[in-house]
């Protein structure tokens, strides 16, 4: 029986209100293979339904990653929005998954003293950056495994999975749907698959194409860049009499490039070139952030040529981002085995800086998985194409870093147990993050009603 208490300190925003949050430890095996050995604990919490006469069951959630943290997300998919109905429907269950803050969290112990980019790969603007990439990566590999008390290579979406499946039981349910963005798509897609009985509505958002995230899913950041860039240079030309960055999307693009080289040449305020083609990258998550962004550009330009100030960015974020860091290498790393020759990734650093200018030599660039202590405990999760149809896949046409081809790739290998549902839009999140109303609409009755959409339906 799980006990509720009040949530760790910082969760909630206490000026907000009183709390609503209620969070619970749920005790899982370190190995299933292992069920009896040492235990770890997951952290949930529960926002409990608005209608107890209209409750259905709980709605776990995910926000991505891996590596972020759960706790508080059913309060912010509340204030964005999330509707009526659904909050009436569910018990929504937020966590952070085993490795992650108050979950028996990791740590490879990042420190200011090494510059790494975390989720991202830095951009190889050329060899001697890809390089300084490859020295990184090794060094991070060897950090993590010189940190590790042995917790590290059961970090892992099928283990993730299990857990969601141990959560469902501990809250007593027969049944739990789930909700998970981004790579809680691919969490979703291996609970959906090894456990189809169990699972209820599964909503996979802003996919990365299968149940972990591999070369393939990286090297597509580079692909959803070149897509999605289009809106934002449009918007920018669309405000040249204010931004001055180009009166055609043509223009825009050329001025991203030139402010880009210029960063190589002389950093502006510790801002090189890779951090502002990263920033940028980050920048078409999200509408909402262009203003800001063409702000910045028109601050660079004003800028272009002067001398090298400040110091780099990244290394200040690394003791905040330990953590978080260290969870999305561990699932990463131990989900797939990576390619360890280092020129397979220098040879894809080439090619995709020249197919994808914008981003393809971040995309491509390699990771601390290439110089990775331990091998997969297991294979990847298959896909499971047998099973109820309960799989809603929801999925912008423009996503920089999950493009609609891993939402398509998803639908495919799930057959007829998922319907494809796709936005005519520009951004990272589509229920509730974005505010298509179709949308909205198509993934709440689908939640609340049970109702799948008969075929693949677009929202323009």
């Amino acid at each position: 029986m799980l006990q509720w208490t009040d949530c760790p300190e910082g969760v909630e925003n206490t000026e907000e209100g009183p709390s609503r949050l209620q969070c619970a430890i749920v005790p899982v095996p370190l190995d299933y293979d292992d069920p009896d050995g040492t235990r770890i604990h997951i952290t949930i919490s529960r926002l409990p339904s608005k209608n107890p006469d209209a409750r259905r069951g709980v709605l776990l959630l995910n926000p991505g990653g891996p590596g972020g943290t759960g706790l508080d997300q059913p309060k912010f998919l509340e204030s964005l929005g999330m509707p009526e109905s659904v909050l009436d429907s569910y018990d929504l269950i937020g966590m952070d998954t085993r490795g992650v803050g108050h979950s028996s969290p990791i740590s490879c112990v990042f420190t200011d003293d090494l510059e790494y980019y975390g989720a991202v790969p830095p951009y190889a603007v050329d060899e001697a950056a890809f390089a300084e990439q490859v020295a990184t990566s090794r060094e991070v590999a060897e950090r993590c495994a010189a940190n590790d008390d042995g917790t590290l290579r059961h970090v892992s979406t099928a283990n993730m999975a299990r857990d969601l499946d141990r959560i469902r039981s501990a809250l007593g349910e027969e049944r739990a749907s789930f909700l998970g963005y981004s790579y809680g798509s691919a969490l979703g897609a291996a609970y959906a698959s090894m456990f189809p009985d169990t699972s209820d509505r599964i909503v996979l958002d802003s996919n990365i194409g299968d149940t972990h995230l591999d070369r393939d899913g990286l090297r597509r950041y580079a692909h959803g860049m070149e897509e999605t860039f289009p809106d934002f240079a449009e918007w920018v030309a669309a405000a040249n009499d204010r931004y001055g960055l180009g009166a055609t999307a043509e223009d825009v693009r050329d001025t991203y490039f030139r402010i880009a080289e210029n960063l190589d040449e002389a950093p502006v305020d510790g801002i090189n070139g890779r951090l502002f083609r990263l920033s940028t990258f980050v920048t078409l998550y999200n509408p909402l952030s262009y203003e800001a962004a063409a702000e910045s550009w028109t601050y660079f330009m004003d800028r272009a040529g002067g001398m090298p100030s400040g110091d780099s960015v990244v290394g200040d974020q690394a003791p905040a981002m330990d953590n978080n860091w260290s969870v999305f290498l561990a699932v990463t790393c131990n989900d797939v085995e990576w390619p360890s020759d280092v020129a397979t990734y220098r040879q894809a650093v080439e090619q995709d800086r020249t197919t994808y200018p914008l981003f393809g030599a971040a995309g491509a660039n390699i990771m601390p998985c290439a110089f990775w202590k331990s091998t997969p405990a297991e294979p990847p999760v298959a896909i499971n194409d047998e099973g109820p149809a309960n799989i809603l896949i929801a999925q912008h046409q423009r996503d920089p870093v999950t493009p609609l081809a891993g939402g398509q790739l998803l639908d495919d290998q799930f057959g007829d147990r998922s319907a494809l549902l796709t936005v005519d839009g520009s951004g990272h999140g589509v229920f509730v993050l974005g505010k298509n109303a179709c949308a909205q609409g198509v993934v709440a009755e689908y939640l609340v009603d049970g109702t799948m959409p008969s075929e693949d339906v677009t929202c323009r």
